[in-house]
């Protein structure tokens, strides 16, 4: 036999080393296909457990809107005095009665108006109470009464009368 002859033997030698080679690669490629299995069956999981969540998300009823936000309120201490005085009531409270509880704990003395300025439907002033026509006669005692001429006195510069003396 010559050099470029193989013997039945290093044939058979070979073939084993080969076949061992390729189940080595078998009981690989099955471990790879055993893991990408295990991350396929994980992966359908979240996939089912997302399809369930939309589901239930889609079966509630739809929410109102949102709430406004809440104002602003003040800081001032007296903002916060009027509020305590609210708190504490236990019936509802007029201005009137709010305003006795203010800064000091003393009713605050309000300037009342006269009365026939407070009646409903009475003039604000008694001399005043409707147009009416005025003779010329009258005006010029008018203005003798009160001390002024009996015609109102003209600016030379413009030619204006008017009714202060100059």
């Amino acid at each position: 036999m010559t050099g470029g002859e193989l013997t039945l033997g290093a044939v058979l030698a070979r073939l084993e080393e080969r076949e061992r080679e390729i189940t080595a690669q078998a009981e690989t490629m099955r471990e790879q296909v055993a893991q990408l299995t295990a991350q396929l069956d994980e992966l359908r999981r979240a996939a089912e457990e997302v399809r369930i969540t939309r589901k239930t998300l889609l079966g509630l009823p739809d929410p109102g809107p949102p709430a406004p936000p809440a104002p602003k309120l003040p800081d001032h201490p007296a903002y916060q005095q009027i509020m305590a005085v609210f708190t504490a009531a236990d019936h509802p409270l007029r201005a009137r009665q709010v305003r006795g509880h203010g800064p000091g704990g003393r009713a605050q003395q309000h300037q009342q108006r006269p009365p026939q300025a407070q009646a409903a439907g009475r003039p604000r002033d008694p001399d005043r109470d409707r147009a009416r026509l005025v003779h010329p006669a009258s005006a010029v005692a008018d203005r003798r009464r009160h001390g002024l001429p009996a015609r109102p006195a003209r600016n030379e510069e413009s030619g204006i009368r008017s009714h202060t003396a100059l």
